[in-house]
């Protein structure tokens, strides 16, 4: 992690990475935004140590990005659910991956697309006020590089 000290520093990009910058973080909440959400769903998938996956779960929720929602009272479980705040990395994750696309993978493993035409999706700066896709609007479907 990052200091958490920014003398003479005000940086957004600096102050948000203190947050969601490390490795699991962001793919805890991919796998939230793919359906998964349970603790044993979530290991399982990401080969995460149980103890590091708890602390990032427990920091996601402390930051309000994650709630935990009770499913089971006997014995006690919990799922996680993104909140407003964590639904909105998902343009985020959107340029992380079309980033990837362009430079790291040959062939993208999965894409996203409007669900009303199937017409690719990227991540783009518009102007304020443009209407924006809204994530209902959005599926993230297998690509070409798909195993």
């Amino acid at each position: 992690m990052l200091k958490r000290d920014y003398d003479g520093q005000n940086c957004s990009v600096a102050r948000a990475l203190e947050i969601v910058g490390e490795r699991w973080t962001l793919l805890i909440v991919r796998d939230l935004f793919l359906g998964l959400r349970r603790f044993d769903q979530l290991q399982e998938n990401l080969g995460i140590a149980r103890n590091v996956l708890t602390d990032r779960l427990n920091r996601l929720v402390d930051e309000g990005i994650v709630e935990r929602v009770r499913y089971s009272e006997r014995p006690e479980r919990y799922e996680y659910r993104l909140t407003s705040k964590g639904r909105d990395l998902r343009l985020v994750l959107a340029s992380l991956m079309q980033w990837g696309d362009k430079y790291v993978s040959e062939k993208p493993p999965k894409v996203l697309r409007r669900k009303a035409d199937r017409k690719a999706v990227v991540a783009a700066l518009v102007p304020k006020g443009v209407d924006v896709l809204r994530p209902d609007e959005v599926e993230l479907v297998p690509g070409p590089g798909r195993a």
